[in-house]
């Protein structure tokens, strides 16, 4: 039991002004977090308590899918690093550590000697690689709670994008991929049942393995309005994935490709260099009916992607193609390859200047549905039309390469796609043997044959998780906290700390719901009854009891629900006898928390 004048919680009245997001605001109004800089937070007491409750049933899911804890450093050596398979592309994001003492102005390495972990890959492959060498050690799956370092250059809305950040980061490591798909499945179990008993309404959804790599992914996706990310998904079929992974049966499989109609004829278009444009008159050709050839440049080779001009490019979706490092090439790249400057760009047989320059010319399927269209004529000016997909376009590769949008057919049910927002807080991935390979951490199996580990990388944002929580259940007074990581779960209002009588009772219910299990508050403030009341409301606790000199009289004591969640009940407040408040309070917390539990 605490006493709320003897603990800390400086809630505020009015929002940050760098508040953009409600979680955010209220995160700081109700005293959990203050800010140091940008991207950096203090746990204020009641931010550290929901922290704690959150790290605790975590650990508790991961011990309980096969994971072991330990504890790795957050200071990692640059060539721990640059051994590794993603320097290049993650040294953007990390802190450097330059060296210190007496000279070291004079002595600043060209590169940094150490860096802030923002993840483990390249720490926890090495060490596995020397404690583990025989099949009989595998499988093993290893995991720590600990503070990550990102160098966000954006850093907003509070924790959901922060320099320094709490993570549940975890490492399996197995023989075979048959083994490492298990330690997948017992992860992303003990995933949803995480996010089941914190009260968070989390989808799994399929997604792009990214710099990280690997066969394949889940992001797990909080709904929220304010989410980063879009969720495409299908209630009939099940069907979900974020917007960079999502596909669609826009293009069904036994499409037949069209046949030549007519032979390729250039025309004149000054001055046309959009697809807008090429729609408007004079020339009125659909955006459904043009080709959109872009230049791309993948770890320094240029390389050309089409699409029908009415479509977007996904740009995590390339890196299907093999590429760590992707990015648009510049019109003066693009020029002496291509012939022409962007807005007379096409890939057809025969018009590129030098061909041999691109590591390759990829479609999307999507083109298909076009068969005949208009295309640029690698001259500055002009166009083709009646280019035929198969006759004229000198395609390497086909792929899905397009985002896709609501509306679309769903790939499994042929249904209508939804889509929505949400928050990304968790990630699992399988990695293959991108990481042991390239540090050689390799087991003799019972031939005594050598291959590398199988991987998969698992994490937990659990400061997003706690300020999503947020985003998803609050309201105009404040946040309605899931019982199981609310900070108190009981706040006894004792409205006038002066009356002897009024404060025995506040402290004898206050004992009645700690016997039952809950973490308990009392709000012994010297304060009028309104200001408690909205401090109540803002901070969270479920479940309210108000202890009051008039409610004595009449032999009652108040009982308020903050969420009708909580207990599956009414948030009206209700006059309880106080001969059977005890018994009362508790049933309700020991309903509540088989409610939490179920």
């Amino acid at each position: 039991m605490k006493f709320w004048s003897q603990f800390f919680i400086p809630t505020l009245k009015e929002s940050p002004a760098d508040a953009e997001i409600a979680s955010h605001k209220l995160l700081v109004r109700a005293g959990l977090v203050r800010k140091l800089g940008a991207g950096l937070y203090t746990y204020m007491p009641l931010g550290q308590r929901v922290m704690r409750k959150l790290t605790e049933i975590c650990r508790e899911e991961m011990d309980r899918a096969g994971a072991i804890e330990l504890w790795m450093p957050h200071l990692h050596p640059a060539e721990s690093w640059e051994a590794g398979p993603r320097w290049a592309a993650g040294r953007e994001i990390m802190f450097r550590v330059d060296s210190a003492g007496e000279g070291a102005a004079a002595k600043l390495p060209r590169e940094p000697e150490l860096v802030l972990g923002p993840t483990h890959e390249e720490i926890i492959t090495p060490l596995v690689k020397n404690e583990i060498t025989s099949y009989r050690d595998l499988p093993k799956n290893f995991y720590q709670i600990a503070t990550k370092f990102r160098n966000e250059i954006r850093p907003r809305y509070g924790l959901m994008r922060g320099r320094e950040f709490v993570m549940m980061d975890a490492y399996s490591f197995d023989a075979d991929e048959a083994g490492a798909a298990q330690s997948y499945e017992a992860m992303k179990r003990g995933y949803e049942a995480f996010f089941k008993r914190i009260g968070m309404h989390a989808i799994a959804v399929e997604a792009d393995t990214g710099v990280m790599g690997g066969s394949f992914s889940h992001e797990f996706m909080a709904p929220a309005e304010i989410g980063d990310d879009d969720i495409i998904y299908c209630e009939a079929s099940g069907y979900a994935a974020n917007r960079e992974k999502a596909t669609s049966a826009l293009v069904p499989a036994d499409l037949a490709d069209a046949a030549p109609v007519g032979e390729v004829e250039k025309f004149a278009t000054p001055g046309a260099t959009t697809i807008a444009a090429l729609e408007a008159a004079p020339y009125g050709v659909p955006a459904s009916a043009q080709f959109k050839t872009l230049v791309y440049v993948g770890d320094g080779q240029p390389f050309v992607v089409i699409l029908r001009g009415c479509d977007e490019l996904e740009e995590a979706k390339l890196g299907a193609l093999g590429f760590t490092l992707v990015r648009p090439a510049t019109p003066e790249e693009i020029e002496p390859i291509m012939g022409a400057k962007p807005g007379s760009l096409g890939a057809v047989k025969g018009r590129i200047q030098k061909p041999d320059a691109l590591a390759g010319i990829f479609a999307d399927h999507a083109i298909r549905l076009i068969g005949n269209g208009t295309t640029g004529a690698n001259e500055d000016g002009y166009h083709l039309r009646n280019v035929n997909v198969g006759r004229d376009l000198a395609v390497t590769r086909f792929g899905d390469f397009r985002r896709v949008h609501e509306g679309e057919p769903c790939p499994r049910s042929g249904q209508p796609l939804k889509s929505r927002r949400g928050i990304e807080v968790g990630h699992i991935f399988v990695l293959g043997t991108k990481y042991s390979e390239r540090f050689g951490a390799v087991y003799t199996d019972a031939e005594k044959q050598t291959h590398p580990m199988v991987m998969g990388s698992y994490g937990i944002g659990i400061g997003r998780v706690m300020q999503a929580l947020i985003e998803q259940d609050h309201d105009g007074d404040g946040i309605r906290w899931p019982w199981a990581v609310a900070p108190f779960q009981v706040l006894v209002t004792l409205l006038d700390p002066k009356d002897e009588a009024a404060a025995a009772v506040a402290k004898t219910l206050a004992e009645a719901a700690e016997r039952a299990g809950a973490d308990v508050l009392v709000d012994d403030r010297d304060e009028r009854p309104g200001v408690k009341f909205k401090d109540a409301d803002l901070i969270g606790i479920p479940l309210r009891l108000t202890v009051g000199g008039r409610g004595l009289k009449e032999g009652v004591v108040e009982l308020k629900w903050r969420s009708a969640v909580a207990n599956q009940g009414s948030t009206e407040a209700r006059k309880i006898p106080l001969a059977e408040a005890e018994a009362v309070i508790a049933a309700e917390v020991s309903a509540a928390a088989a409610v939490a539990a179920d």
